[in-house]
Parts: structure tokens; C-alpha cells; sequence
């Protein structure tokens, strides 16, 4: 079908926008627990409630688009993201807060789920590497420029200064919850999309199919096969010290080095999320060089020693480490879901949606740093990483995919 530039734009910003909205948790946390009084155990339960919902929701999601399609699916996934933010906005609590992020992490999941076919569609089969790479630039961006925002909102909110968003939010949001207003300007964002969106005329999509989901034959043929909850472990794996890094940075910074989570928290989380974006550029390169899992072995030993350094180092080693960690965690994903499709013969679909559900890894995780947190502090128990790590460094080691990625053999190759 003829390309249509002006979806692949919208999608574009609806995955700089699923960024946004979610990994924005890790710079908010110190407020959090200083508002409502909370413990390192509680605040666990932040990302919990947010992760959980990719658990519940993955699945469910791909066979909803089927039935729905995709416009109504992604109308539906920003306007449970709206209330979700709003419902934050309006009545702030530790208990609204885990309610609010549930609704906005569904809504995250469905929107994950409808994206890359409709971005394969409306950009044509020719661009869609192209594409999927400016996708990831676009959801890189997201994750730098939202800690950023914090930052800016939460030093000018209330702070005698003027301007036409900061005015409208010194009347909405309390004095002592400056951090609040992040979740009036995701209320708007969500709303808006779903504007944008009823307003827009998308493609059909035609699933391929390694995009259709099948929970009946497919589903029983590929629990039966061990690679498939291997390989689920290892996205579990990656996305719990994704964020289980991301989330308890700041908190860290500020227990253990005095950092002010609103400035310099807010930006070392900034750095993570840009360089993590920086390495799946770099990871690119060096998947048509080397083989994928030399690569995982040797960006899983990197993450390991940043993290350990960031851990036990001087705060001066902590700020750069913390964002090395995030450079050497970028192709993790990556390689793991292509090591995963790459050792099943078929059903790519179903396995799709099996890895994932995989994604539940970031709810489990950060919460069991934060029960840890509360029995041996948050530096010890952020050791905790070390598992799902050296987890994911074994799978370099024993995985045998029945394609290995294409690597270039010499320069005339490159031209």
C-alpha cells in the first residue's frame, strides 16, 4: 500500500509519548516517598503497580486489536492513561497513585502492542528497519527530556516566577506536591492524543503471521518448548535492572551521597535513559560486526562493573557510572528478543506476546530492592541486579539460535 508519512509521524510521537509517561517514575520517587512518608518497601510498590499491568495486559491486548482494530485500541489506551494521570493529578495519594499507575501502565501495554504493525503498514515493508530505529530514537528522546521537565516544573512551580503554564499550575497543584504537576501535563498530553487520534484516518492492517497471537495450539506448542521461558527470563531478566536501576538512582544519590533529587538525580537519570539510547546506535554497528551473543557477553560484563562502581564508588564515580550502566544495558533487549525468535521455528506471534509479558520483569524487580531496601538498605539490596545480570550474560553463553544475525565479512560488503 502507498506509504503515508503523516501516520508514521503520529506514530513516532506515540512512542516518544509511551516514554514519556513511563519511565518518569525513577526521578519522582524521592518526592513520593517525602510526601506521603513512605518507606523504601512501599515505594517499590510504585513500579509494581505500573509493570504489572505489561503482566496482565500483553496478551489480551494483541488479541483486542484483531477484534477492534487498531484505532479504537489506541483511543482506548490513551484515554485509560488520561484518567489514570488525572485521577493522580486530582486526588494525590499513595493509594490513588498505585491505582492511577496500573490504569496508565495498561494503557501503555496496549498502546506497545499496536504500534510496530501499524508502523510496519503506514511506512511500507522497504522502511520499516528504518523506521523501527527512528522509533527508538524518538523513545530514547522521551526518557532524556523527562527528568528534564521534572526538573524545570518542579523548580518553578510555586517559585514567585511567571509564565502562562506555570500560572495554571500554581493554582491546580499544591504547594507541598510540586512534583504533582508532571501528572496535569500527562493529562493533557493523553487527551490530546485521543483528539488527534479520533481525528485521524488509520490504514488496515493486515497482520503477518509472526504478529498474530494465538493462545489456543500455538500457545500449548510453544510452553511445551524450554527456550520459550528461557528466553521469557531473560527479557524478564533485562527489563527488571532496567528499571530497577532507573527507578532507585535518584533515591540512592539522595540516601547515600546527598544529592538533590530534583536537580542532579534528575539529571543522572536523564544521562542513563540518553546514553542507553546512544548504545542501541553503537549496538547496531557492532551486531553486523560481531556475533549478537559476543556482544550481550560484553555489554552484560560492562553494565555489571558500572553498576558495581556506581554502587561502592565515591559520588563522583556514582554520577558517571549510573548512565554507563544504562549505555552497556541498550542492546540487551535487542539481542535477547532476536536470540528468542531466532531459536523457535515458528508461531513468532504468540512467542512475541509471550516475551512480552516479559516486561512484568520491571514490576517484580524494583519491588524486591525495595522490600531488601527495608531489611539491609538500598545499597545492598540494589545487589540484587546482580542476578538477573549474570543471568543475562549466561544467555550469551548457552543460547543456540537456528539463524545467527548477519554479519558483514568484509568492507565491499558495507558499499
Amino acid at each position: 500500500m502507498q506509504r503515508n508519512t503523516f501516520i508514521v509521524i503520529l506514530i513516532l510521537l506515540i512512542f516518544f509519548v509511551i516514554s514519556f509517561l513511563t519511565n518518569i517514575l525513577g526521578p519522582i520517587i524521592p518526592d513520593i516517598v517525602k510526601s506521603f512518608d513512605l518507606s523504601i518497601g512501599l515505594a517499590g510498590f510504585l513500579p509494581f503497580s505500573f509493570f504489572v499491568a505489561y503482566g496482565v495486559m500483553s496478551i489480551p491486548a494483541g488479541l483486542m486489536v484483531e477484534k477492534y482494530g487498531e484505532k479504537k485500541i489506541l483511543m482506548a489506551a490513551f484515554l485509560l492513561a488520561f484518567i489514570g494521570a488525572l485521577l493522580f493529578a486530582l486526588i494525590p495519594g499513595f493509594s490513588i497513585a498505585l491505582f492511577s499507575l496500573f490504569l496508565i501502565g495498561i494503557g501503555m501495554a496496549m498502546l506497545q502492542v499496536v504500534i510496530n504493525p501499524l508502523l510496519r503498514v503506514a511506512g511500507g515493508e522497504a522502511k520499516f528497519a528504518f523506521n523501527s530505529v527512528m522509533a527508538q530514537l524518538f523513545f530514547g528522546a522521551a526518557s532524556f527530556l523527562s527528568p528534564l521537565l521534572y526538573s524545570y516544573l518542579v523548580l518553578n512551580v510555586h517559585s514567585g516566577k511567571s509564565g502562562f503554564l506555570i500560572g495554571i499550575l500554581n493554582r491546580l497543584v499544591p504547594e507541598n506536591l510540586k512534583w504533582v504537576s508532571l501528572y496535569w501535563v500527562f493529562a493533557v498530553i493523553a487527551i490530546a492524543m485521543v483528539v488527534v487520534i479520533g481525528l485521524v484516518r488509520f490504514p488496515k492492517v493486515d497482520l503477518r503471521e509472526d504478529e498474530r497471537i494465538d493462545i489456543g495450539s500455538s500457545f500449548k506448542q510453544l510452553s511445551a518448548n524450554k527456550f520459550v521461558w528461557l528466553f521469557f527470563l531473560g527479557i524478564f531478566s533485562y527489563v527488571g535492572t532496567e528499571q530497577g536501576i532507573a527507578n532507585w538512582i535518584s533515591q540512592f544519590l539522595q540516601t547515600y551521597h546527598g544529592v538533590d533529587p530534583a536537580t542532579t538525580g534528575a539529571s543522572v537519570i536523564s544521562y542513563f535513559w540518553g546514553l542507553l539510547t546512544v548504545g542501541c546506535f553503537l549496538g547496531l554497528i557492532l551486531l553486523k560486526l560481531l556475533d549478537s551473543r559476543k556482544v550481550l557477553i560484553v555489554f552484560t560484563s560492562g553494565a555489571i562493573i558500572s553498576l558495581m562502581a556506581a554502587l561502592f564508588g565515591s559520588v563522583e564515580i556514582a554520577l558517571y557510572a549510573f548512565p554507563m550502566s544504562g549505555f552497556f544495558a541498550s542492546v540487551m533487549y535487542s539481542v535477547i528478543f532476536s536470540l528468542a525468535l531466532n531459536s523457535v521455528p515458528q508461531h513468532h506471534g504468540t512467542f512475541s506476546g509471550i516475551l512480552c509479558a516479559g516486561i512484568a520483569g520491571g514490576a517484580v524487580v524494583p519491588l524486591i530492592i525495595g522490600g531488601l531496601g527495608e531489611l539491609v538498605g538500598l545499597q545492598y539490596a540494589m545487589l540484587f541486579l546482580f542476578i538477573p545480570l549474570a543471568y543475562i550474560l549466561s544467555i550469551g553463553l548457552w543460547a543456540k539460535p537456528l539463524v545467527n544475525n548477519d554479519t558483514i565479512t568484509s568492507l565491499k560488503e558495507i558499499f
